[in-house]
């Protein structure tokens, strides 16, 4: 059996105010020609498959449109919920939709697989929905449910009872934060209280492949515990991160191989550094005017208007930061002592700026203005 692992779709997210529906359509339309190409038989979506849990009607548009043409393409489909999706919004047609297709969103469930059959017998997917403590321990009496930690234990001590009574080949899917992978700053939203929510790698013990989702950067835990990552970068935080996912093949005696099968980048990303007029004339930067870009611009000063003549150059321009390299690493004590070493206002104030904008006083002009504003000030307060 073959079987493609996706996660992390988040239809509906914007990427620094802009749409992304048409990119992520692109990407969506390349995995189902993988599915075609490769004679998939089975699809896992691995949770959060929207970005919000009340999605725009275009968004639940495109995730109808991918599956229906993932089942058109031969494969069945099976989709969990994670921490971005309103499980009652997801599920609640699930029984209305066509054969082939499921979505899993009920933590009840969870010790119930879907069977898949091919010629070396059953199959049994354990569909693990993201799993909030506060709110599911209720369904499980008896239980201590404090940390997703021990919640997905639990789940997965569900999984491993039931796989017990049936036997076979089995695989397992969830959403969440687990031991050995780190993440991107500003990107996965955070579903860990300190360290009592990063599940342990041996919670996942018993099946014969486990396709996590949460994570944006594919990741492999084990030969049989792997995340996909999201088929589209949605921050520059993940810009170096390939895009992509995971194509198992299960044999008669369980996982027989997995390769990675890239994605197409609708648009790369990429991070300049340096002074803004060096970005903005710099001729090996050309590489970057097709690409979103973001520009952490290294002068001592914030520069008027960056962001509109940066996009002169660079039209996909996101973000833009002031951040001066600081070439005085002078102390508090040192600045005090310049403080007191000042002979006049207008050296105290060359001071200050020297040191806040990171070693670099006062330019020239600013000097002539500054001692001008200075006299007009003591002339003033002489007449008085």
């Amino acid at each position: 059996m073959r079987i493609l692992h996706t996660s992390d779709w988040h239809i509906g997210r914007s990427f620094h105010g802009h749409g992304t529906l048409d990119a992520l359509r692109e990407v969506l339309d390349a995995l189902v020609a993988q599915v075609r190409a490769h004679d998939v038989d089975l699809v896992l979506l691995a949770g959060d498959v929207f970005d919000s849990a009340a999605p725009a009607p275009a968004c639940y548009a495109l995730l109808t449109d991918t599956l229906v043409a993932l089942s058109d393409a031969g494969a069945r489909v099976i989709v969990t919920s994670g921490n971005h999706d309103s499980a009652a919004r997801l599920g609640f047609q699930a029984a209305l939709l066509r054969e082939g297709i499921t979505v899993l969103t009920d933590p009840l469930a969870v010790g119930t697989p879907v069977t898949v059959a091919d010629v070396d017998g059953p199959v049994h997917v354990y569909g693990i929905p993201y799993l909030e403590p506060a709110v599911v321990r209720h369904a499980w009496e008896g239980v201590e449910l404090r940390s997703q930690a021990q919640t997905m234990a639990h789940a997965m001590d569900l999984v491993r009872a039931d796989l017990g009574e049936r036997g076979g080949r089995s695989i397992a899917i969830a959403h969440c934060f687990a031991a050995g992978v780190d993440a991107t700053p500003g990107v996965e939203r955070e579903i860990r209280q300190g360290g009592l929510d990063v599940v342990p790698l041996p919670v996942f013990g018993g099946p014969d492949y486990v396709a996590l989702g949460h994570i944006h950067g594919r990741a492999q835990l084990s030969e049989r515990v792997r995340y996909a990552g999201a088929p589209l970068h949605y921050s520059f935080g993940e810009g170096d991160k390939p895009r992509g996912s995971w194509l198992v093949e299960l044999d008669a005696g369980g996982l027989a191989s997995v390769e990675w099968l890239e994605l197409p980048v609708p648009r790369r990303l990429v991070t300049l550094r340096g002074p803004l007029e060096e970005i903005l004339a710099d001729p090996r930067h050309a590489h970057a005017e097709d690409a979103w870009v973001c520009v952490h611009y290294t002068d001592a000063t914030p520069q008027p208007d960056p962001m509109r003549r940066l996009q002169q150059r660079f039209p996909f321009c996101a973000t833009v930061v002031h951040a001066p390299e600081r070439t005085d690493t002078a102390s508090e004590g040192t600045y005090a002592t310049r403080v007191r070493a000042a002979r006049d206002d207008a050296e105290l104030i060359d001071a200050f700026l020297a040191h806040v904008r990171a070693g670099e006083g006062a330019t020239e002009a600013e000097r002539s203005l500054i001692r001008d504003l200075v006299d007009v000030r003591t002339l003033t307060e002489a007449a008085r």
